[in-house]
């Protein structure tokens, strides 16, 4: 999986996961291009660090209540005309005076504690007071919350006034790809299923999705193994107890993305065109999937 950026990127924080990860959502035949893999596959069964015990389970789904919650009072107050870091203030506020964490603040020098994403920004965008949101505009709030040392991670598309037709339906493609998605989290399925059905669903609307930046494990830590794949019958497989994001990023135009050389930090499209995200964590079960924040 080779960069698309022009510019070095923070590769923990883009959600590519450790080496074994990637090699798991390769398909027999496929080449790594690390100069030493050839023809590499693996039978991608997970480890018991990635299975969460329902102690830790219940600590997730309690930091998923407050990460909703989060998205939910963003949902409330998000306007024309207040700064992207109005919205950071926000966030930040009722984060702790809940009692979370913001997971982003301070996160590999990642200067705010949550991540807005306007029109272009594919993600990992830097809240601004400069940043003012206009009639029109689309935006993507990225929270993650720690609660007594669990993590929980969503985000959500806002629509900003009058948004015209294309923008609107990018951003309704987008979710309608997750809710296809959750439909694929089942015992002994592929990883790559979920990103697979992503991937076809917003190619038959003419878009295209990354495939280099995308789901992660989380629960115990920020960004964990596995990384969510995009082939079927590829990836790691499904097993209960597993917990991870599904949160395709969906351009307009072209795949290619470019990394800000200045802020070091948010990820636009190479061609301009829009991009959406939405983002849920999820928890395997017995018999299918449970939404832990959305």
């Amino acid at each position: 999986y080779g960069y698309k950026s022009r510019y070095p990127m923070k590769v923990k924080f883009l959600n590519l996961g450790s080496l074994d990860n990637i090699i798991e959502c390769l398909s027999p035949g496929d080449n790594l291009n690390l100069g030493i893999f050839d023809k590499v596959s693996r039978a991608g069964i997970p480890n018991h660090k990635l299975i969460k015990t329902p102690e830790q389970l219940e600590g997730i789904r309690k930091a998923g209540k407050l990460n909703t919650a989060i998205l939910d009072m963003v949902a409330e107050n998000i306007k024309a005309g207040m700064s992207t870091d109005d919205i950071n203030t926000l966030g930040h506020n009722y984060t702790v005076e809940h009692g979370g964490i913001p997971a982003p603040l301070g996160y590999q020098g990642f200067p705010k504690s949550v991540c807005t994403s306007v029109n272009d920004a594919i993600c990992h965008g830097i809240p601004d007071p400069n940043q003012i949101l206009q009639d029109g505009d689309i935006i993507n709030v990225d929270v993650t919350t720690i609660l007594d040392g669990y993590y929980a991670d969503a985000s959500r598309m806002f629509l900003i006034g009058n948004v015209c037709d294309e923008a609107r339906k990018l951003v309704e493609v987008t979710k309608e790809s997750v809710d296809l998605a959750l439909k694929e989290v089942k015992p002994w399925g592929r990883l790559g299923d979920i990103g697979a059905v992503i991937s076809e669903y917003v190619h038959q609307h003419g878009y295209t999705v990354l495939r280099d930046i995308g789901g992660h494990g989380v629960g115990n830590d920020f960004h964990e193994d596995p990384y969510v794949c995009h082939k079927r019958g590829t990836g790691m497989l499904l097993v209960p107890g597993m917990v991870f994001t599904i949160e395709p990023m969906v351009n307009e135009g072209k795949e290619d993305f470019f990394v800000d050389e200045e802020n070091e930090w948010t990820v636009y499209t190479e061609d301009g065109s829009l991009s959406a995200q939405w983002e849920y964590t999820v928890a395997v079960t017995e018999d299918g999937v449970e939404i832990i924040t959305h």
